[in-house]
């Protein structure tokens, strides 16, 4: 029954990863739901070679990290995007309250069974995220209602686990009456639940003195009500209206050369996207080829990227992806495109005063939140190169994505979409060496598919005469 399930669900290998419901309920499978079916009653007959099998792969499979991560994924989904919580649940990505097209119709509809939705919502509900988790665990008791006395071997959770977390959820955020209903449903299918008895009794107290107090349970007190709004990351939501670019001067498409031999017999194909911050895009940068072998090179040593704090590099939840590193010698390719770069930059990229290539790997939910690449203190980890600041980035686009995924520049208020093989090019610094703060920057979370970028991050030193310094000292 399960490996029929399995099979249903996952006929074209790629739609699993594209579509981030199938993803998070692929992880949810492997970590939890093949475990239930292996330790199961029906799998007492074969319980040796059922445990034997599993222990051989065990390692492989994915973590409660991974799985929390992923649910922590679809909140972000959630938030960003706008996406109502039933029609995620359904598999349709619709925009809350919204009659317009999806943001992402996937190619076959996948819905999330109500022990899904427990997960998610479990997930914020133990974080003390009751924004989240009463909009998940709604979803999940209304599911669990539908199918309440039915057995699933692969649910973990039940109707009542569902109702004990929401009628929580709804006290910390402040609706006593309605925490009050759902506890004495809950008792309803658990008459001798003596805990869930003293909620009730303490819940009609506390209406009837007319006090918001907070009352904790599962271990003791809690602190104040959690209910939080959407993260920061929700401003990479819609932008407000943009100019439109015929209305915006000096910008256009051409082809250059930008002085450099290299580029004398194909010129690189250049679309201004703005003149403040400079932010261009060079079109077809990366052929196919290329961009299969620098994600095959980086693939064996992704790691879970980091970012500077302070004078330390950290793990952070704010930046979701992996990353590697490749060396100019690693391959002919990463110094082919080395070249590229250099030629259409005109910067000196000759170590030291440029980083190794950077590899970024962004699956279901990945995203980072607005930020420079810029040092904006002097402690930063980015000057030990000893090298100067980073000068300009270049971001190259390694895949295609279905949805999502933009490169988003707040305080300027526009996006550049996902372009396959496009290089984004822009300065970080001002020509008097003053960090440039509409380039604050963020990438968007990826919606369906696998965003694969590459970045080249040049430094200051070294860039003197091809960057000279203005004869205004405020430029």
């Amino acid at each position: 029954r399960f490996y029929e399930k399995v099979q249903a669900l996952h006929q074209d290998p790629k739609a699993s990863v594209d579509n981030p419901l199938l993803a998070f309920s692929l992880i949810k499978r492997l970590h939890s739901d093949w475990p239930n079916v292996i330790y199961s009653d029906e799998a007492t007959e074969n319980t040796q070679a059922l445990h034997a099998g599993f222990k051989e792969v065990e390692q492989e499979l994915p973590g409660a990290e991974d799985l929390d991560g992923a649910a922590r994924a679809l909140m972000r989904l959630q938030d960003v995007y706008a996406l109502s919580v039933k029609g995620m649940a359904n598999g349709v990505f619709q925009r809350a309250g919204a009659s317009r097209p999806p943001l992402y119709s996937p190619g076959r509809r996948v819905s999330l069974s109500a022990d899904d939705c427990f997960h998610v919502g479990k997930v914020a509900y133990d974080t003390g995220d009751y924004y989240h988790s009463i909009a998940w665990l709604e979803e999940a008791v209304g599911l669990f209602r539908l199918s309440y006395g039915s057995w699933n071997p692969e649910d973990r959770s039940s109707l009542e686990d569902a109702l004990d977390h929401l009628a929580f959820s709804y006290f910390m955020a402040g609706n006593i009456s309605h925490a009050l209903s759902l506890s004495r449903e809950f008792l309803h299918y658990d008459p001798s639940n003596r805990r869930v008895a003293r909620n009730v009794a303490k819940y009609e107290k506390l209406l009837e003195m007319g006090t918001g107090g907070r009352w904790g349970w599962r271990g003791g007190c809690h602190g104040p009500p959690s209910h939080r709004c959407p993260p920061s990351h929700a401003l990479l939501g819609p932008l407000s209206p943009q100019p439109a670019p015929e209305h915006l001067p000096h910008l256009g498409c051409s082809y250059e050369t930008n002085g450099s031999p290299y580029l004398l017999l194909q010129p690189a194909k250049k679309e201004m996207v703005r003149i403040q911050p400079y932010v261009a895009l060079y079109h077809d940068f990366i052929s196919d080829a290329e961009a299969e072998t620098i994600k095959g090179l980086a693939g064996p040593w992704l790691q879970r990227s980091v970012v500077a704090s302070g004078e330390k590099q950290q793990k952070a939840e704010y930046r979701i992806s992996k990353s590697a590193w490749l060396k100019d010698t690693a391959d002919p390719a990463v110094r082919a495109l080395e070249q590229r770069i250099a030629a259409i930059t005109g910067l000196d990229l000759r170590p030291p005063y440029a980083e190794y290539l950077q590899v970024v790997n962004y699956g279901l939910g990945g995203h980072y939140e607005p930020h420079f690449d810029h040092a904006t203190s002097r402690k930063s980890p980015l000057y030990r190169m000893k090298s100067g600041n980073r000068i300009a980035t270049v971001m190259i686009y390694l895949s295609a994505v279905e949805a999502g995924g933009s490169t988003a520049f707040i305080y300027a208020n526009f996006s550049v979409p996902v372009v396959k093989n496009a290089a984004l090019f822009w300065w970080n610094l001002r020509r008097n060496g003053d960090g440039d703060e509409d380039t604050l920057h963020a990438g968007c979370p990826v919606l369906a598919g696998d965003k694969w970028v590459a970045n080249k991050w040049i430094h200051e030193h070294g860039q003197e005469f091809r960057r000279p310094c203005s004869a205004n000292p405020r430029d």
